[in-house]
């Protein structure tokens, strides 16, 4: 199950269901997830998918394609582009978005761009598609969200525009975001999940869940708990999210091969672990979770094996 994570960035994105849009994107037209720009996965996806983002190869060789060429390589390799705005998490925006943003069903970048603005209940707002983006930096990477018109966001939206490039303007448009896996015959168990991630995990995520970094620091495979993980904000801390991610796409170019059951219990133990704060806190776990993590797919505020999760304090893995 290799690289989940940073949330989320952008993160599962699928707000709820907006109006039919009428228009088509002009042709010069946006994850317990990976190395900085894996090789796609060879894995069954969603049937109906039809649209293929432009290959990297097709770059246009303009001062637009310059922009264009900074988005790709903020986005496979945020750290080094875009620290100022990163936080200290130990992933890219590629660690939950696969295939620098192309690979269909792990919320790649053309879905979400062709899909906002559009109402999202995390925040009661209407979104843009840079705010999503605003968001991804807040909780997926733990960090502080880019100005508009920074650089930065410019060239993360550009990217996502080339991305997206013919593709439909359709909020329901095939290989968005996580797919749903449904609720297993079982309840989700820490101890099932455990083993999951010993045989099918640790070997990429590391056994203690803080991923692997290059010699130079750059992460090949994120940490999925702990301090240099996505925090409590991030989308791929929902369960949901989680055993969708995982069950399409891990362990790295294998997805697809765990069960329902695998992936919600993988899921399930990855969440079971502490990460850092939600920046909604509102001065105790309880009044966070009763406000933001409401839900029986949100371990935020829950108690597991002793340890009340949220609280950030040391927990042994």
């Amino acid at each position: 199950m290799v690289a989940i994570a940073a949330v989320f960035i952008i993160m599962a994105m699928r707000p709820e269901p907006a109006e039919k849009r009428k228009p088509v994107v002009p042709d010069a037209t946006l994850a317990l997830a990976a190395i900085a720009t894996p090789a796609t996965p060879a894995r069954p996806v969603t049937a109906a998918i039809a649209f293929q983002p432009p290959s990297e190869a097709a770059m246009p060789n303009d001062e637009f394609g310059k922009v264009v060429k900074l988005g790709h390589d903020i986005f496979t390799q945020t750290e080094r582009y875009a620290s100022q705005y990163n936080g200290s998490t130990n992933m890219n925006c590629s660690s939950c978005h696969l295939d620098a943003g192309r690979l269909a069903d792990s919320a790649p970048l053309w879905a979400a761009f062709v899909s906002y603005p559009a109402y999202r209940s995390k925040n009661d707002k209407v979104n843009t598609f840079a705010s999503r983006i605003q968001g991804c930096f807040m909780y997926s990477m733990n960090g502080k969200a880019p100005p508009l018109g920074d650089p930065v966001l410019i060239a993360l939206e550009s990217y996502a525009y080339w991305l997206a490039s013919g593709a439909p303007v359709d909020p329901t448009i095939a290989g968005r975001g996580y797919p749903k896996v449904p609720k297993p015959p079982l309840s989700p168990d820490y101890a099932r999940g455990q083993q999951v991630f010993s045989q099918h995990c640790a070997l990429c995520h590391g056994a203690d869940g803080a991923g692997q970094t290059d010699a130079n620091g750059q992460p090949n495979f994120p940490a999925l708990w702990g301090e240099k993980s996505f925090n409590w904000g991030a989308g791929m801390s929902n369960l949901k999210n989680a055993s969708g991610f995982i069950k399409a796409n891990m362990p790295l170019g294998l997805g697809g091969t765990l069960s329902d059951q695998q992936a919600w219990d993988v899921a399930l133990f990855m969440n079971s672990h502490e990460r850092p704060q939600d920046p909604r806190f509102k001065g105790s776990v309880a009044a966070t979770r009763a406000q933001h993590h409401d839900s029986p797919n949100d371990l935020y505020g829950t108690t597991v094996n002793g340890h009340l999760l949220g609280s950030g304090k040391s927990q042994a893995n």
